[in-house]
């Protein structure tokens, strides 16, 4: 919601998620803050959502992206972000520390896996500019370079 609220009034949130029972507990909020308009949410796996709007012929029209879904395909949604942002626009990854369990070596976890993985791909990946902020989780930001 609040990304929506900070859209202009044409602007155009694509909202991700697996099944409607959360965006649900969400939507009267949407409704009251009169930004539901503005709000597309596509129920299904992300993957092939974003799949389908690279498909579309939407690749570079994205000013902004925020990757929290399951970590396991942290990776693709990178890609698939990648190829959604126009140049200089921004991809957030939320949960990039993944609450410290990173530099546990004895974690061999699909998801910090994952995680790790993909730190250390944005870390060599000259198509991006990013920064790690240690809030929370973690959130890396990145602006799409061209």
């Amino acid at each position: 919601m609040s990304v929506a609220l900070a859209l202009p009034a044409d602007g155009t949130l694509i909202a991700c998620d697996r099944n409607a029972e959360w965006p649900a507990i969400g939507q009267p909020y949407w409704e009251a803050a009169g930004v539901a308009d503005r709000i597309d949410l596509r129920i299904g796996k992300a993957v092939e959502t974003l799949d389908g709007l690279i498909k579309d012929g939407r690749a570079g029209t994205f000013d902004f992206a925020f990757i929290d879904g399951d970590k396991k395909n942290y990776g693709v949604y990178y890609e698939q972000c990648l190829t959604l942002v126009r140049t200089n626009g921004l991809i957030l990854i939320d949960n990039v520390l993944w609450d410290g369990r990173l530099i546990d070596s004895a974690d061999d976890d699909r998801a910090t896996n994952a995680i790790r993985d993909l730190n250390e791909k944005i870390r060599d990946d000259e198509r991006v500019f990013p920064s790690m902020l240690p809030i929370g989780d973690g959130l890396t930001i990145l602006r799409k370079l061209p």
